[in-house]
């Protein structure tokens, strides 16, 4: 460009309008003119005091909108940023503007034509209505001069419109909102089913869920894990929907993270992060503290970015030496070094747990292990069986720690049972890792009772799944007991889904099942008793 022409440019930063103006007649000549002379489009972003905020110079087809960084949305539902720019052929708004417009949550994208006197098309952001609608409003094309001062006041209105529409963050334990996503090869029922579970874990840790969305592409999309295009109408739904989070039911890399972020200022986590999030709030014991931290810092560790080796002020430069660490290397250093000496102190607790099991195998004292997937009544089950207080709620992960208990039989007959962590679906790896200290206690069971919640329509998968991580383990050969638990539950289910009962009927069968109620004590007398005749018959 011509040194005259970026002059003009620069002093747009100079033009001011009033706040209760959408754009002066004689600005909107200005940047037209302008726009026709260096043949690319021009916008400029003004806040609501009138000041232009950005002056932005595109191309003949488009504009690339900076970092916004100065005017974040925080917990505001528009930007406080109002779009006024030209199009070289005289089109009405594109959908790159509306996407803008809804991305960016600006106050308005104005376009300007060239015309006696110019054209100006406007549109805004409106409450959302239903999934389908769009998130926008859009002005048919009028006169520049038709344009009623107001804007202020219009403003005010569609804030208090949009903040009306979105559910207030008081009502919403933890005050967070989300959206669940999943994008999977698998079948739609499998999806569904892992997105309800996926849905339970989000109320376990105090996330109303607006919006649950499904995509099965032929091939995953390795920038976003789902296409870009859908990607962003679920951001934008996000954004219509005032959720504060993504949660997607997949694992995503380091990378889809930060290209998901770029895209929104929403956060975005994952189905590990969202179970570590839960276990760090459940732990209450030394020991699963410590499980905790390590899984969170292993989780962590790969996901601190920077700019490469390239930039390293250890590695940079032609020569070996630099001017010292970066943020991100000490960083990193220091997680390192937590995570060695989390693993130091694994280990010492792991040995005193070795001495305190030795004893009780020196005893000669039987001992009971309950597994199972989470929420089967584990917890329930130890309390009623050997009148204990474990803390028990009707929540996914509601107890971490494991407890160990004596139960008495007739005769100074006693066992011991201990209660372990759950088990989920698509467990973290850095969590199976960090809780095998725990699943330690397994190692010496005699009996391992498997809890089994026949009321879920989920069960068979339950099983296997838990079977599945036992294999994992090491512990396929242990002897085990097959319970069916939450019995009292099963009237209701042979009216609500026959189908379903019939099948714990036959898996029961199969399994050679026991069921009982794990609130009941007296659905516990035939459990009591095969216990006895396997230890002492």
């Amino acid at each position: 460009m011509k040194p005259s022409q970026l002059k003009a440019l620069e002093r747009l930063y100079r033009r001011r309008v009033s706040p209760a103006e959408t754009v002066t007649l004689d600005l909107a000549r200005h940047l037209i003119e302008l726009s026709q002379d260096i043949r690319r489009q021009i916008g400029v972003l003004f806040n609501r005091v009138g000041e232009p905020a950005y002056v932005i110079v595109g191309n003949e087809r488009g504009l690339m909108i900076p970092q916004l960084d100065d005017y974040p949305l925080g917990k505001r539902m528009l930007r406080g940023l109002r779009l006024i720019h030209t199009h070289l052929k005289n089109e009405p708004l594109t959908d790159d503007d509306l996407t803008d417009l809804a991305m960016l949550r600006l106050d308005m994208v104005a376009v300007l034509m060239a015309a006696d006197p110019p054209m100006i098309q406007r549109a805004w952001l409106v409450a959302a209505t239903s999934a389908g609608s769009p998130p926008y409003h859009i002005d048919p094309p009028c006169r520049v001069t038709a344009i009623q001062p107001g804007f202020d006041l219009f403003i005010a209105e569609r804030d208090a419109e949009l903040a009306k529409a979105a559910p207030p963050a008081a009502e919403i334990r933890g005050g967070e909102r989300g959206i669940l996503i999943s994008v999977t090869h698998s079948s739609r029922e499998e999806a569904e089913d892992s997105l309800d579970e996926l849905q339970e874990l989000a109320r376990t840790s105090g996330v109303q869920v607006l919006e649950t969305t499904i995509q099965r592409p032929r091939q995953l999309n390795p920038r976003y894990l789902m296409g870009e295009g859908k990607m962003r109408d679920v951001v934008i739904r996000a954004l219509q929907l005032g959720a504060t989070m993504l949660v997607f039911d997949q694992e995503l890399t380091p990378a889809q993270v930060r290209s998901i972020s770029a895209m929104t200022e929403l956060k975005v986590i994952d189905r590990s992060q969202l179970i570590l999030d839960i276990f760090a709030r459940r732990a209450t014991s030394l020991d699963g503290k410590v499980q905790v931290e390590l899984a969170q810092l292993k989780y962590l560790l790969p996901r601190l970015t920077g700019r490469g080796v390239q930039m390293s002020r250890l590695m940079g430069g032609i020569g070996g030496r630099g001017p010292g660490e970066t943020k991100l290397e000490i960083d990193r250093r220091r997680i390192r070094d937590r995570i060695a000496k989390l693993e130091k102190n694994l280990d010492d607790l792991s040995a005193g747990r070795y001495q305190r099991r030795q004893k009780r195998v020196r005893a000669g004292v039987p001992i009971v292990s309950i597994v199972g997937y989470t929420n089967a009544g584990k917890s329930t089950l130890l309390n009623t069986m050997t009148k204990s207080e474990v803390f028990t709620e009707d929540l996914l992960f509601a107890t971490l720690d494991t407890s160990t208990r004596r139960l008495r039989f007739p005769r100074e007959r006693e066992v011991i049972i201990t209660d372990t962590v759950g088990f989920i679906r698509s467990l973290p790896a850095s969590l199976m890792g960090a809780f095998k200290a725990t699943l330690e206690e397994l190692q010496d069971a005699d009996l391992l009772l498997h809890l089994v919640d026949c009321a879920s329509h989920r069960f068979v998968e339950q099983v296997d799944q838990v079977d599945r991580i036992l294999e994992e383990l090491g512990l396929g050969d242990k002897p085990r007991l097959v319970v069916f638990n939450k019995s009292d539950l099963l009237a209701g289910l042979k009216k609500k889904d026959p189908i379903t009962f019939m099948k714990v009927k036959q898996q029961a069968r199969r399994l050679g099942a026991i069921t009982i109620s794990a609130r009941e004590q007296g659905t516990l007398a035939p459990l009591l008793a095969e216990l006895e005749r396997r230890f002492w018959a």
